[in-house]
């Protein structure tokens, strides 16, 4: 129960916190490696009893992550530890009071190969006992979890390819024996996206249709009837369709997230039993719906408790009047700050609290009693937070009179106009979600205002927003941007003698794209692990397969860089790693080949040993690139300084 008692004590004992944690003097003697220094908190859970804590906690700059195990009662008593010596510690959960799942990788480079290689180990939390590797006998297993079968705390659900068919079959795996029981098989049908009720039972499932290019999505009453084909989501359709989660209060019925004829998506139920749908649960104006929340306490497990939705941020709207009030009460005690619970025990008398924001990186509190806080951790606790800048969410008008939703960083250093980067973000079927952003923090603290443009073809933003990027690619998805700048020049925040873009992956294609065209807002530009030849976009970028080419490959056309690199006419820093399996590096190396041809000025940095996405950015990669580019923009590109080739 949350009394106003409870509420006191805790803003009192968080605010007492927050002014320590204030009062700290970090040490930033070297701005460029307090970014580039991996996180040092990265997870923190509590089991479900509350009796313990686990935390992901970093040992070096390059990560070399352990798990520590903890007593809540008392977070300053010796850890129980578990590392890894040849693979990496990527994350670790309760599977109960007494076991933990603990999840690592390894990128292996044999010859002309290069993969990744994932495995999921089982350990006693007490740490006594040996590791349970699943599987053990297929070195490349790849298994999800479907259901943790609270009401079975022996067992869980998960997907594995079983019989080596090619496709995930439905496998009960008791994780203390090892030993496994096929629940379902997988098979022309049915062979993807397992939904299980709230008895563990299978009853919602996806299938590819071959002739029709669909994604087929199924149902049934119970184990002992037909399935029933409910919707095809075909690949030239674009409206979405999602199962969610089975309804506890009615299990005949399913949360379905779902545009069903709007621009904006939807939450709706579907009874499988009446054969009808809901009318509308829950939706917005602006932006679509992420999806339902739901109890996972064991007493109420699966009772619909909101709905949730991004605009600046991740937000819900709360049904449920408990979690409202707990969650308001914890959000008051961090004023300024996005409080997330991160995780919680039965009776909540341990939740781990994570607040970030503009000024905060991220920091890890478990609230004990309702009253109690210690503090766990810091994510990036090196980097100076008065240097860190403001984060505005913003709309302007694109020259077709589109809506184009932004975030804007605003440097602490300097005066208007400053110095400005645009930096679109990759995908492009995504969407920013801004509360801390590491390189937009990182130019803001060298006194570059940066602005994230929701350009047409991001998700999130309702069907028209994205279907206006649908093979527009350097055309009116480049006007966006450029929009942008024309807007922030126009409020006076951006010099326009000293605008750059800078993008990764399909921001990297922005920026190429923005290299070569003509009356280009941009003094220079900044490619990272970008297409360069679109006509040459690895199968990887949509997903795999004949629904994904027709899906997204089919929207994928505009301006290829490559074809107009003898326009280029302004300094242009590309970056690639050079084992990128999303984006090979021979994007880059071609464009750098044009380049040297046509005896055109670039600097190119690639990156020996990393790969495309964030997480795969190690400290040795982040240090060389963010020096180099802090470099490359306060002297080769706002000035006139020589660009070297390399």
């Amino acid at each position: 129960m949350i009394t106003k008692k409870n509420l006191i004590a805790l803003m009192a004992s968080t605010m007492l916190l927050c002014g320590v944690l204030n009062a700290k003097n970090y040490e930033h003697s070297d701005l460029i490696e307090s970014f580039s220094v991996l996180p040092a908190v990265t997870q923190v859970s509590v089991s479900p009893n509350g009796k313990h804590t686990l935390i992901r906690r970093a040992t070096s700059k390059d990560g070399d992550y352990i798990l520590e195990v903890r007593k809540t009662k008392n977070l300053k008593d010796d850890p129980i530890l578990f590392n890894a010596t040849q693979m990496e510690i990527q994350n670790g959960f309760w599977l109960n009071n007494e076991l933990l799942g603990v999840s690592f990788r390894q990128n292996i480079q044999d010859g002309n190969q290069n993969y990744w290689v994932n495995k999921i180990a089982i350990v006693n939390a007490d740490g006594k006992g040996s590791w349970r590797v699943p599987f053990p006998k297929d070195n490349q297993a790849r298994f999800n979890l479907i259901d943790a079968l609270r009401d079975d705390p022996k067992n869980i659900l998960i997907s594995y390819d079983i019989n080596d068919d090619g496709r995930p079959d439905v496998i009960k795996y008791n994780i203390y024996t090892g030993r496994t029981r096929t629940i379902f098989r997988a098979n022309t049908l049915l062979e993807s996206g397992f939904i299980a009720d709230n008895q563990g039972e299978i009853r919602a499932a996806n299938a590819y249709d071959g002739k029709s290019n669909s994604l087929d999505q199924y149902v049934r009453l119970s184990p002992d009837h037909e399935w029933e084909l409910i919707y095809k989501n075909r690949a030239d359709n674009r409206e979405r369709f999602d199962f969610l989660s089975f309804s506890a209060e009615n299990p005949q019925e399913i949360f379905i997230r779902a545009n069903r004829g709007e621009d904006k998506t939807g939450i709706y139920t579907y009874n499988i039993e009446t054969k009808e749908y809901s009318e509308r649960l829950f939706s917005l104006k602006n932006v679509d719906v992420d999806g339902v929340v739901l109890s996972n306490k064991n007493n109420d497990r699966g009772r619909l408790l909101g709905f949730s939705y991004t605009s600046k941020h991740p937000t819900v709207s709360w049904l449920d009047a408990y979690e409202k009030n707990l969650r308001d009460a914890i959000k008051n005690a961090f004023p300024g700050k996005y409080v997330s619970l991160s995780s919680r025990s039965e009776d909540d008398k341990q939740i781990v609290v994570r607040t970030s924001a503009n000024n905060d990186p991220g920091t890890y509190y478990l609230l004990s009693n309702l009253k109690e806080v210690q503090i766990i951790g810091e994510r990036a606790p090196l980097v100076n937070r008065e240097l860190l800048g403001e984060v505005k969410y913003i709309k302007y008008t694109a020259r077709d009179g589109l809506k184009i939703p932004a975030y804007v960083t605003v440097p602490k250093m300097g005066k208007k106009p400053y110095p400005t980067i645009i930096m679109p973000h990759g995908g492009p079927w995504v969407r920013d979600v801004v509360i801390y952003n590491e390189w937009a923090q990182l130019l803001a603290s060298h006194g570059y205002m940066v602005m994230q443009p929701q350009y047409r073809g991001s998700t999130g933003f309702g069907l028209n927003h994205w279907k206006e990027g649908d093979n527009n690619w350097g055309q009116t998805m480049q006007d966006d941007k450029d929009d942008g700048v024309k807007f922030l020049i126009k409020k006076g925040l951006a010099d326009s003698e000293k605008v750059a873009i800078f993008g990764w992956s399909y921001g990297g294609y922005a920026a190429f794209a923005a290299s070569v065209r003509e009356n280009s807002p941009y003094a220079c530009s900044i490619a990272g692990a970008g297409v360069a030849d679109i006509n040459r976009i690895s199968a990887s970028l949509f997903n795999g397969g004949r629904y994904g080419r027709v899906f997204q490959g089919s929207t994928v056309s505009g301006l290829s860089p490559i074809e107009h690199a003898e326009k280029l006419t302004m300094p242009l820093f590309i970056v690639h790693g050079d084992i990128d399996r999303i984006v090979p590096v021979s994007q880059s190396r071609l464009m750098v080949e044009k380049l040297k041809s046509l005896d055109k000025p670039f600097k190119y940095l690639e990156l020996e040993g990393a790969d495309h996405r964030a997480n795969q950015l190690y400290y040795r990669h982040k240090s060389a690139f963010y020096t180099s580019l802090v470099d490359w923009l306060d002297n080769s590109c706002f000035t006139e300084s020589t660009i070297v080739r390399k």
